[in-house]
């Protein structure tokens, strides 16, 4: 039987760009008491891409489903329903994602009660809801980032009333507190504080995928922590496209510095954050991160070029010259900071001198790791319609070069500490050997090392007897 839709609205890109003035709205999630039990005898797996935000976005979209009934599927081929949960940040996470849904339309055939849905950032823009329309009809369920709450009823549109869903909106909804979230680690934890970006960077969509910054209140904030801490988990991360923007939108005199100084007291063993964007790093910040406690001594701050002329094309509202003077204050407040960043190679119009510029960044800054990409241009933003004179050979090499001065400091980065004591929270087994334990120091260095499974969740001594170039290899010291 063909599935007609029982909503269809569509993103649209004006809308997108369009920052509304006006007030968000705090709403509590809620599930209807008809719908729960929905799930009951069904299971779901959920296959997710992209940011972090991404990630804390499947934990609530799991806790959901949970929440009505569904139990997880390790694979595909046992669930009763798949969902996407998507990046629109480059074109090849998109192209693997429609490669994806191509190769798993099959299992229709053998369940034909397979609910498959396409959520995240690609839905938010206006050509994916169409290639899904006109080429992938086996989609049933499309929705965007603002209306994960929304998910119950799409379900119950789906399963019960054998319809189509498309519903993606194109100005940011409420702010939801309280949705069940099923988290993906035992003993750390994603903390979003704030949504959207208002920084319109010329080469990235999230603004439009995202939506305008909205910051959560810092009592739900607080409320969230606490209980984690209850819960037993020793680390969190708090998460936003700009965390340094966190509380210009509530009109207060609130802000970042403040929200990271009063979680700094709770009981939390470990605090990170990010993404940070230089131009909203403050003096402040720096001031409460140098009085470490709970506060971790890394910071992954994105500078995307070296280059001021490209720094300005991309609209990065600051210059390389600024963004050094922050990583001084950084490290004069912090002297031993791990700093790690992202950089885009290729951008249109950058030439052989505005490579050697951000060459130069790097050497100076002393990263110890970086994302690194090849330009990618994204329909919407202005970037997409800048000429681009650049071979793709010359992109390549360009990468190659950069990767190889950014491993070189990653190597650095983990040298110092041969042969020093640190503290790792362990995470569990390594990949390869069930003996050997995995693990993260305060400087986000990965630690593998001898141990058991009891060591999991807890926050143990660690003697580094070998740094390599992507990891420390270590000895568990005796308490």
């Amino acid at each position: 039987m063909k599935k007609e839709y029982s909503k269809y609205f569509a993103p649209s890109l004006i809308n997108a760009r369009k920052r509304m003035n006006k007030n968000i709205e705090n709403r509590i999630f809620h599930i209807p008491d008809e719908l729960i039990g929905l799930g009951n005898n069904l299971k779901y797996h959920i296959k997710t891409y992209g940011c972090q935000g991404n990630l804390s976005d499947s934990e609530k979209i799991a806790g959901i489903l949970e929440m009505l009934g569904f139990r997880f599927a390790n694979n595909v081929t046992e669930a009763d329903l798949i969902l996407f949960n998507t990046c629109a940040i480059r074109e090849n996470a998109e192209e693997r994602v429609f490669g994806e849904l191509g190769r798993i339309k099959s299992l229709k055939k053998t369940n034909p009660n397979l609910i498959l849905g396409v959520c995240g950032c690609m839905p938010q823009e206006e050509k994916t809801v169409e290639t899904i329309k006109k080429k992938h009809p086996q989609v049933d369920i499309v929705f965007g980032t603002h209306n994960i709450y929304k998910l119950p009823e799409y379900l119950s549109d789906a399963f019960l009333k054998r319809e189509k869903v498309v519903e993606v909106y194109s100005n940011e909804g409420s702010i939801i507190e309280e949705m069940p979230v099923k988290r993906e680690h035992s003993c750390k934890a994603w903390v979003d504080i704030m949504y959207g970006c208002d920084e319109f960077c010329t080469y990235c969509i999230v603004p439009y995928t995202r939506g305008r910054e909205r910051s959560r209140q810092p009592e739900d904030i607080l409320r969230e922590v606490e209980t984690l801490v209850d819960e037993g988990y020793a680390e969190i991360t708090l998460l936003g496209q700009n965390v340094n923007a966190y509380g210009k939108d509530l009109n207060c005199e609130y802000k970042f510095a403040d929200l990271l100084n009063d979680l700094s007291k709770t009981k939390i063993k470990r605090i990170r954050f990010t993404t940070s964007h230089p131009k909203d790093l403050d003096d402040e910040t720096i001031q409460v991160m140098a009085r470490r406690g709970n506060i971790m001594p890394h910071l992954h701050l994105p500078v995307q070029s070296g280059s001021n002329t490209i720094l300005k094309k991309m609209n990065r509202k600051y210059t390389k010259e600024e963004y050094l003077e922050k990583i001084n204050k950084l490290r004069k407040a912090i002297p031993d900071i791990s700093l790690t960043t992202d950089i885009i190679v290729g951008f249109p119009g950058e030439t052989e001198e505005d490579f050697k510029e951000t060459l130069d960044l790097v050497t100076k800054a002393g990263f110890e790791g970086a994302y690194t990409f090849i330009f990618s241009p994204r329909e919407g933003t202005p970037a997409s319609k800048y000429e681009d004179n650049i071979t793709s050979e010359v992109k390549k090499e360009r990468l190659l070069i950069l990767n190889k001065l950014i491993n070189d400091g990653f190597a650095a980065g983990n040298k110092r500490f041969e042969g020093k004591i640190v503290d790792v929270l362990v995470e569990g087994t390594s990949d390869k050997k069930e003996d050997i334990m995995t693990g993260y120091t305060i400087h986000n260095k990965l630690v593998n090392f001898p141990g058991d499974l009891e060591l999991v969740g807890k926050i143990v001594k660690v003697k580094i007897e070998k740094a390599y170039t992507w990891h420390l290899k270590g000895k568990l010291i005796e308490s």
